[in-house]
């Protein structure tokens, strides 16, 4: 695992996009077409504004997925994730990408984890940028994760850190408000992503990135197994690599 450390999360953003920009020039080169996962929340916005600004890619040889999406939330809401992506990067790219294959976490949400399954199995991912939860999660794969199960979109109930996270990111009014469920992409999905950009800002998840980094691989850290994949960087701010020394 590569880390690298910015003075600020701007910083780190513009980092982080540079590479994942320079990632998918270098595959439209040797391909025709592009896979690209990419992650939500506040972790992610410093890198997907740079990304947009990133010249001379192709997007309309690009399909976009992404990570996760609450059980039960329309699309209208300001928390949905598939809300985010269209307003803050998919709207804002300079050319449409090929296809964006949006999490729909409404009705029946196993016929969806199919859905997404089925189309992900046939498309390589070239990339992906993702980040990591206050409680070391990866997507919405809280602790313990399931690191065993090949299914590369499942149902997952949502653990209390993971949901006050939500709340104190100022998605929802109350805790009451943040479900309980979401459709998530699996650990090995993830990991089957040819290279990884991990952008994780924040004095809050200062904790996480120590355990993931310097802990043992285990599935009550679910970011540990960040460890074993064989291209994998991780993009921190002097506030997230606080507790390690770099």
């Amino acid at each position: 695992m590569n880390i690298l450390v910015s003075p600020t999360k701007v910083e780190l953003g513009q980092k982080a996009a540079h590479h994942a920009a320079h990632l998918l020039r270098e595959a439209l080169k040797q391909q025709d077409k592009a896979n690209l996962i990419v992650a939500t929340g506040a972790s992610q916005f410093e890198m997907l504004d740079a990304l947009v600004g990133e010249p001379e890619i192709d997007w309309s040889r690009v399909t976009i997925f992404h990570l996760d999406e609450y059980a039960g939330l329309s699309q209208d809401h300001p928390a949905s994730f598939r809300r985010y992506l269209r307003e803050r990067f998919i709207e804002r790219l300079p050319i449409a990408p090929a296809t964006f294959h949006a999490v729909n976490g409404e009705g029946d949400l196993e016929a969806e984890c199919r859905r997404l399954g089925d189309l992900i199995a046939d498309a390589p991912v070239d990339m992906a940028c993702i980040g990591i939860g206050e409680n070391g999660h990866l997507a919405f794969n809280d602790p313990p994760a399931d690191f065993e199960t090949e299914m590369p979109f499942l149902v997952v109930e949502l653990d209390e850190v993971c949901r006050r996270q939500q709340l104190g990111e100022g998605w929802f009014p109350d805790l009451d408000a943040v479900p309980t469920r979401a459709i998530s992409m699996s650990i090995r999905q993830i990991l089957k992503s040819k290279t990884l950009v991990v952008s994780v800002p924040d004095k809050r998840k200062a904790r996480a990135v120590k355990d993931a980094v310097k802990g043992k691989v285990t599935n009550c850290v679910p970011a540990s197994i960040l460890q074993t994949h064989p291209n994998t960087t991780l993009y921190l701010d002097a506030a997230s690599a606080s507790l390690l020394s770099v």
